[in-house]
């Protein structure tokens, strides 16, 4: 599985698929290896592991990376805002998911009612005359005027 809960294809290489040894991505990177192991400490870039314990790195992982060093160095931002950063930001990219789930939700929703609506608009009698009660104020006088002659 990967780091969302999906069953994945073990091979098929997506941006999350760990296949970079540390000092590849260090490379990558263009950061120190032990830069690198002070992140996972830090739990900065928490790369995937081997049985044996060693580190694979993903695309997305050197990305982050590479985002960390940017906020760093040209930014200013120490470690620990860096670390407050990325977690917002997952967060709102999940939020963003959950509201795109719970809209297509609505619309589906919305789908099935108005289907319902059609579906009892369909079944209505169409021989049966809705009776209306007819008061007096509502009754027609016609008014014609008086003939000379009829005097």
């Amino acid at each position: 599985m990967d780091r969302v809960g999906r069953r994945r294809n073990p091979y098929q290489l997506t941006d999350e698929t760990p296949v970079y040894v540390i000092s590849v991505a260090a490379q990558l990177s263009g950061l120190h290896p032990q830069t690198l192991r002070q992140y996972d400490r830090l739990g900065l870039v928490s790369p995937d592991r081997t049985a044996g314990r060693g580190r694979r790195y993903s695309a997305r992982d050197i990305e982050l990376l590479r985002t960390v060093q940017q906020l760093s160095q040209e930014e200013g931002i120490n470690l620990a805002g860096i670390k407050r950063i990325i977690e917002l930001e997952n967060q709102v990219a999940a939020l963003q998911s959950r509201v795109a789930e719970l809209s297509a939700a609505v619309d589906g929703a919305a789908a099935a009612m108005q289907q319902r609506e059609a579906a009892v608009h369909a079944s209505y009698r169409r021989d049966l005359v809705p009776y209306q009660d007819v008061q007096q104020a509502s009754a027609l006088v016609v008014w014609r005027p008086k003939r000379p002659t009829d005097q």
